[in-house]
């Protein structure tokens, strides 16, 4: 049996390299840089940083950056950034060629992001994203494949 990686609390943290979309690879491989865990970014840099490793075709990551963000978010706004996250994750099942897991994802990641439609906090471009995310999850060959959401609207 080989022994996993562990962090200082004893819990399993992989150091395993991995590639653009999250993939490990094997020890010794060149990967690509990886989002430090536990990262909590202030609000505008983690969606800033999200969107720039979405613009590098790096939703796992990008889901990484914004995870962070949820679980240190204020209660109100928890499920905004499980959303964007939920986003993110979609769109890494999109580009691993699972459909399926793509579409639960995006239909999860919309429900969240329309309760912030109205007034979507750190301009998140909440209702937006909600309608591509259904749009994308809906065609039968996803439409998402290749593009990139805006995080933010154009107000930024």
């Amino acid at each position: 049996m080989t022994e996993r990686d562990r962090d200082a609390s004893g819990r399993a943290a992989s150091a395993r390299p991995r590639d653009e979309l999250g993939r490990p690879l094997p020890y010794g491989s060149t990967g690509v840089e990886r989002v430090p865990d536990g990262l909590v970014l202030p609000p505008l840099d983690a969606l800033a940083e999200a969107q720039r490793l979405l613009d590098l075709g790096r939703p796992f990551h990008a889901h990484e950056v914004l995870e962070g963000s949820w679980k240190a978010a204020p209660a109100q706004e928890r499920e905004l950034w499980q959303g964007l996250a939920q986003l993110c994750v979609g769109l890494t099942h999109l580009a691993r060629g699972n459909a399926r897991g793509a579409r639960a994802l995006l239909l999860r990641a919309a429900d969240r992001l329309d309760a912030y439609a109205a007034l979507p906090p750190h301009g998140i471009a909440a209702g937006d994203l909600a309608g591509w995310a259904r749009a994308t999850a809906g065609a039968a060959a996803p439409a998402g494949a290749g593009t990139v959401p805006r995080l933010r609207g154009s107000g930024r």
